[in-house]
């Protein structure tokens, strides 16, 4: 039999990240090939502005991936993020269609559709998700899929998640013209949620908060599945340009600044100020988007934080104090503790894409998977559109 090889791809504003990992017989979790990082290019926020460049980072990163893993890549599955990603709730009723009242899948999918039909402009995006949240049969809400049970009115709540249609173009344009295919897409902050989060956390409720360089994109899980996806537009990029301007020091100094910090007493109280300050807006942000989906100091698995801006000393307590909720700071487990051995917290968007294209037992929780994987027919007729 042949090998079951997958590969992620993280376009990023800053880096381009690639994972590649392989089915062992018998192995609680996939063996990583290869993790390759390079220099990205031609985006900014997470939005493709220059395809030729993209592509030309895309492909140097890939080709690298390939001779690390004495691979061929001819496909990936490819992590969406940027700034014009985000979600929207849908609601909708229908009457059930069926003279004995028993409700299949066309009824569920015309419900949805539904849904999807009456959000608001909608005109220049897509939806690349669609997850029923909950469904209510005669005015109960019911456990999972109402498929076989009786009733006249059917009514559902769905999660879309959804984003600018010029900017999936581009990124899919851009990867494809590197020379790979795209297997299936699926929002970055999910992948790393498959990555960072355990069933528990994903059911209690919880929020990841991955910081990017340019971007923090925020996941909120209850009841196992995504309650709301959000992008803001600020990163711990913002932070060094406080520290560079703040202090008068080089970029590059900053950024040293930034995570190991100065031991200089009068340097580093000014040094903690700008870093606070920051830190203090982008909390305010996850508060703001926390309060408007009613969820702000009730998420008992509380803040779980990502990514390259997760490496900032007293991150963590910092969260906690302004968003009112246990806080942590998310570190990849070792191959002594079960789980393959990442090197930091920025490849959890990649191997999480890998553990999607693979899914099965590599799936913690597979509830999610299946969820995503249910929208892939719908991705792949996109795909076929968009390439002639």
């Amino acid at each position: 039999m042949g090998r079951t090889i997958v590969t992620g791809l993280d376009v990023g504003t800053t880096s381009v990240r690639v994972a590649v990992c392989e089915i062992i017989k018998g192995a609680r979790h996939p063996k990583v090939l290869a993790l390759v990082k390079a220099e990205s290019r031609g985006l900014r926020r997470g939005y493709v502005i220059n395809q030729e460049e993209a592509s030309q980072a895309i492909r140097l990163a890939l080709g690298e991936a390939a001779r690390q893993s004495q691979t061929k890549i001819k496909n990936v599955f490819l992590g969406l993020g940027g700034v014009t990603l985000e979600s929207r709730i849908g609601n909708s009723q229908i009457v059930v269609s069926r003279a004995d009242a028993e409700i299949t899948d066309n009824d569920i999918n015309r419900a949805i559709e539904l849904a999807e039909a009456e959000l608001a402009d909608m005109a220049n995006n897509r939806v690349i998700h669609t997850i029923p949240i909950y469904f209510k049969l005669d005015g109960k809400k019911i456990p999972g899929r109402p498929e076989g049970m009786r009733g006249a009115k059917l009514e559902v709540r769905a999660l879309f998640i959804v984003c600018l249609e010029q900017h999936l173009n581009s990124l899919v344009r851009a990867v494809e013209v590197a020379g790979v295919s795209v297997n299936d897409l699926v929002a970055s902050p999910i992948a790393a949620a498959l990555t960072a989060l355990s069933t528990q956390q994903k059911t209690v409720g919880c929020v990841l908060a991955n910081i990017g360089s340019q971007t923090t994109s925020l996941a909120v899980f209850e009841d196992g599945i995504p309650a709301s996806l959000q992008i803001l537009p600020i990163g711990s990029m913002d932070i060094t340009n406080d520290i560079a301007l703040g202090l008068r020091v080089p970029l590059d100094e900053a950024e040293r600044l930034k995570i190991n910090g100065d031991q200089l007493l009068t340097f580093r109280k000014k040094l903690d100020e700008i870093i606070e300050a920051r830190l203090s807006d982008m909390f305010d942000l996850i508060e703001v988007h926390l309060k408007k989906i009613g969820r702000n100091g009730l998420l008992p698995a509380g803040v779980i934080i990502t990514g390259g801006g997760g490496n900032i000393e007293n991150i963590a307590a910092l969260a906690k104090e302004e968003l009112r909720l246990p806080a942590r700071v998310f570190t990849p487990m070792g191959e002594n503790q079960g789980r393959p051995a990442l090197r930091d917290s920025n490849w959890i968007v990649a191997y999480g894409l890998c553990l999607f294209g693979l899914g099965g037992d590599y799936v913690e929780d597979s509830a999610v998977s299946q969820l995503l994987g249910r929208t892939k027919k719908t991705f792949l007729h996109w795909l076929k559109e968009l390439w002639p």
